[in-house]
């Protein structure tokens, strides 16, 4: 969690009317910053920025400039130090589960920025099995998984996976580095 931002504010503002219609949520955007961040190769914040708020920056008002920077320089300043680590921002669900589906989508269109590079870790052998936390969330639009992951089970593998989502972004990072 972001100490400077207001994160509920920003929240509000990138679900609102006031925002571009294709901008992206708190948790998918927190999502695509990281798969920014922790990706192969660095992408321009002028190449990322226009996808995650949907339509030109220049646009926006300053304060959601502002704390978009600010958010991705603490994803950054976390990842780099001798103990890494993150803090995605995962919707809540009313019954109290977490709903990290949005917040891997985001990750996931980073990863589309550079699809080609992310193969080398996709297809390693051994590392590989990075992704599959977040891999796992992303359900066909029955919601379904294309793991094949029975119903009955989906619900306590999903929420498996998203505990395991922070370390795995950690060693995703590290292996790029």
């Amino acid at each position: 969690m972001s100490d400077s931002v207001d994160l509920d504010r920003l929240g509000e503002w990138l679900s609102s009317n006031d925002s571009p219609e294709d901008c992206m949520c708190l948790s998918d955007l927190d999502g695509f910053m990281h798969g920014i961040v922790c990706g192969p190769e660095m992408i321009s914040v002028q190449e990322w920025l226009p996808i995650a708020l949907g339509g030109d920056p220049s646009d926006l008002p300053s304060w959601v400039l502002t704390d978009i920077a600010t958010l991705h320089m603490e994803m950054v300043e976390r990842l780099m130090p001798d103990d890494p680590h993150i803090e995605p921002l995962f919707w809540q669900a009313a019954e109290g589960h977490v709903i990290a589906m949005d917040w891997c989508e985001g990750f996931m269109d980073a990863v589309k920025l550079r699809a080609k590079e992310w193969l080398r870790l996709t297809e390693s052998g051994e590392y590989g099995s990075l992704m599959m936390p977040i891999l796992v969330h992303i359900l066909d639009d029955n919601g379904n998984s294309p793991f094949e992951i029975p119903q009955e089970e989906l619900d306590q593998v999903l929420a498996d996976a998203a505990d395991a989502i922070p370390d795995a972004v950690v060693a995703i990072y590290a292996f790029w580095r």
